[in-house]
């Protein structure tokens, strides 16, 4: 049977076949019992992709990195209840970045479920939170619907995570219908009269700002903020947490408020106005005695002119005709830099990338607190997509970089990633060598939660030789090398600049993964 066979027996094999209609062709797995006739349905249909991860963190970390970079989604394949919630803190990660995501879990049969078996949960209640949409399916003669229907669902804009919920029964039975794709509603256009507004308060002369939300942040929206922000003086920002900026040279840049309040504080001073772009008002990551919630002046006035889920890009392109912008030509390119030289530091990191990232790259941050300027640093490097951890739960940087070499083969992917944040889904390593896939991923070793001991501070803390024990990753040391050729990938050790330079030069230039241990003194 191929994926065009119009004979449909069961309602796993009218699932994989509605997926394929739909143009949903790539699912990251990590099966159970429960869904193994959804595993012997994808033998049938050769054009879906699996990929296995060998935890639910990666699978999901994976989809979130492939959605982002697809423009559509995959779907994940995960084990009852449990198996969800294992992936759930990189479904709430893909939840902020709006990522479109089909989440299948599997669940006791119908008639099983009342006994209350072992892996029982309220696999809905669980769901709901990080989901758009969720269902739980419950006959076979329904599931092509209700999956085109999720689909339909994680499509709309701004996009985001449909969860179908497959009872076991419900796939292993007969009387499955293949469902033809729904169509996606176009994102609504924002009315005249919020253009009309933001029109009137950027010439008002008084100090406004766009905080462009993240699906205003292609390399086609910096280019008319660009035009907007050269008409009239207004600042333009992006969130910190942003899930895909287009940067690099030829391309306009955009600055990102900080993940640091004072920094924050300092960009936005002064601003009267800011208006807000398909995002939300921005606030702290954290609560601190004694300091401000939001960056922003406290004189400071928020205009939410552009929901999410509206045409964002339209919107720019009127208000930059309402204000008659003209084009405006990206910066002109700045001497390329050479790579740094002799002890490794954050600058010096971040100047070697500037340098020698290779074109078209994708790169995925989860630097944390040692990198947490790399981005601004590396705007006139090679163009490349910039993808950041967006909700904060760490561990989504080796599968995104997963997910997202999958979506776009041929593109090197660069994982910038902090060593303590790596060990949640150090897994997706193997997943990479056994896909083959093209991604360089430097390890940030410092041997410790670093932001950990910044938010100490922060707080007021005063910490002693315990608390200062339990945010080491010493006693003893990771071995990174030897973690990672354990997972099939050649790694190499770097404790100077130049030896960096070389080893990261050479990773992209060679087929498949590669995994840098950067040493931080």
């Amino acid at each position: 049977m191929n994926s065009l066979d119009p004979t449909i027996v069961s309602g796993a094999q009218a699932l994989v076949q509605t997926l394929l209609r739909a143009g949903v062709d790539t699912c990251f797995a990590n099966p159970g019992t429960s869904e193994m006739h959804f595993v012997a349905a994808l033998d049938q249909f050769a054009d879906m992709g699996c990929v296995l991860g060998l935890f639910e963190g990666v699978v999901t970390g994976a989809a979130d990195g492939y959605g982002r970079m697809a423009g559509k989604p995959a779907a994940t394949l995960l084990h009852c209840g449990p198996g969800l919630a294992n992936g759930l803190a990189n479904l709430h990660n893909a939840r902020r970045a709006h990522t479109p995501i089909l989440n299948i879990v599997g669940d006791q049969a119908t008639y099983h479920r009342p006994l209350d078996p072992p892996l029982a949960a309220d696999t809905e209640g669980w769901a709901r939170p990080v989901s758009v949409w969720t269902r739980t399916v419950t006959a076979s003669g329904s599931i092509g619907a209700d999956a085109a229907e999720a689909v339909q669902a994680s499509l709309t804009a701004p996009g985001g995570i449909a969860t179908l919920i497959l009872p076991s029964d419900v796939c292993w039975s007969a009387g499955g219908v293949v469902a033809d794709p729904l169509g996606v509603p176009a994102p609504p256009r924002v009315d005249e009269a919020a253009i009309t507004m933001a029109a009137g308060l950027l010439r008002s002369g008084e100090p406004c700002a766009l905080l462009l939300g993240p699906g205003a942040l292609r390399a086609a929206d910096l280019a008319i903020a660009a035009r907007i922000g050269a008409a009239t003086g207004a600042k333009i920002f992006a969130p910190y947490a942003a899930p895909r900026v287009e940067r690099g040279r030829g391309r306009f840049p955009v600055t990102r408020l900080s993940f640091l309040l004072e920094q924050s504080m300092a960009m936005l001073k002064g601003i009267k106005h800011l208006i807000l772009v398909g995002g939300t008002r921005p606030v702290t990551f954290f609560a601190h005695p004694g300091k401000p919630q939001r960056p922003e002046p406290a004189d400071s006035h928020i205009h939410a002119l552009a929901r999410p889920d509206q045409d964002l890009r339209d919107f720019l392109e009127r208000l930059g005709n309402a204000l008659e912008a003209p084009e405006a030509a990206p910066p002109a390119p700045a001497a390329a830099p050479q790579p740094a030289r002799g002890a490794v530091t954050s600058e010096a990191v971040a100047q070697t990338l500037n340098a020698l990232l290779p074109d078209d790259a994708v790169v995925v941050d989860e630097s944390v607190s040692f990198g947490r300027f790399f981005y601004g640093a590396t705007h006139s490097a090679a163009p490349h997509d910039w993808l950041a951890l967006t909700g904060g739960a760490i561990g989504d940087g080796l599968p995104m970089a997963t997910g997202a070499a999958v979506a776009v083969p041929g593109r090197r992917v660069v994982t910038l990633q902090a060593d303590g944040s790596a060990l949640y889904t150090v897994q997706a390593l193997w997943t990479q060598a056994r896909e083959s896939l093209d991604v360089t991923t430097v390890i940030l070793s410092n041997r410790k939660y670093a932001i950990l001991l910044g938010e100490l501070a922060n707080v007021g803390a005063h910490p002693g030789r315990t608390a200062l024990d339990m945010l080491s990753l010493g006693n003893p040391d990771l071995d990174w090398v030897k973690i990672t050729n354990g997972f099939g990938v050649e790694a190499a050790r770097a404790e100077t600049m130049e030896r960096f330079a070389t080893l990261f030069t050479q990773a992209n230039r060679q087929r498949g993964p590669f995994l840098i241990e950067l040493v931080i003194p």
